[in-house]
């Protein structure tokens, strides 16, 4: 059995963009990838563990993997999953947040020269011009294509305000630097996630004429079938400080 059939055995895989290219380079060990964490939180949660567990297996098959922190990304907040608006953070608490992770990640994964990477898109995001990003790269994005993503559409009723609406954009910047700067072939992510994915697929696309994959896994969902947030309600905590080693237990039974 190939490492990619190990993990649709698993029923880990959910949905992806070409699955004989993303199979060939997670089976040849030849691929780089990047999951992204937005620090909105100071710990995280067992949704991210699942993560972290994909991004341990494929390192040890050979493939070199970038958790990539969203320094940059969590002073605006994904709307995927939301019914509303995320408060508002301060640099010094998204700064703190990613230090959390930085420690928490380190336990699971192998980082180092040659080895795994930590990158924070705060790097190149904070500092962005605002009319340069939007002639170079929101001239690259259809509005009528962003409404009908999933993620968008379950806001419409409610109110998605201009700042929410861009995170799409932000999230392809993302990966477009990281096939740029590191290499970045495929982007891992939770379900939530495709139509985010799809976007910076296409912006590779037509700013590099490349080709980039997208691969997503099925998300960890709360016991009423909602998703498991570091904002919503009732996460699972990978800090003991936050959430006692007997109720972690407890959750799994």
């Amino acid at each position: 059995m190939t490492l990619y059939e190990e993990l649709q055995a698993r029923g880990l895989l959910a949905q992806m963009t070409d699955e004989k290219e993303i199979a060939e380079l997670i089976n040849n060990g030849k691929a780089t990838f990047y999951i992204g964490f937005d620090p909105t939180a100071d710990s995280l949660h067992v949704g991210h563990f699942m993560a972290l567990l994909l991004m341990k297996r494929l390192q040890n098959a050979g493939n070199r993997p970038i958790a990539l922190v969203g320094g940059g990304t969590a002073m605006i907040g994904d709307p995927s999953g939301r019914s509303d608006m995320r408060k508002m953070m301060t640099v010094d608490m998204i700064d703190h947040n990613v230090e959390c992770f930085r420690k928490q990640m380190s336990r699971f994964i192998d980082f180092g020269p040659g080895k795994a990477q930590i990158v924070n898109n705060a790097d190149w995001l904070r500092d962005l011009n605002f009319l340069d990003f939007m002639r170079e790269i929101g001239s690259q994005f259809n509005v009528n294509e962003m409404l009908r993503a999933r993620c968008y559409v379950n806001r419409m009723q409610t109110g998605l305000s201009f700042l929410e609406f861009s995170y799409m954009l932000m999230q392809s910047y993302d990966f477009y630097r990281l096939y740029q700067d590191y290499g970045c072939q495929m982007q891992f992510g939770g379900d939530d996630q495709w139509s985010n994915m799809l976007g910076g697929i296409n912006l590779i696309r037509k700013k590099l004429s490349k080709d980039a994959y997208a691969l997503t896994i099925n998300l960890l969902l709360k016991h009423d079938g909602t998703k498991m947030g570091k904002t919503a309600g009732g996460a699972v905590w990978l800090d003991p400080d936050k959430y006692a080693p007997y109720d972690f237990y407890q959750y799994w039974r």
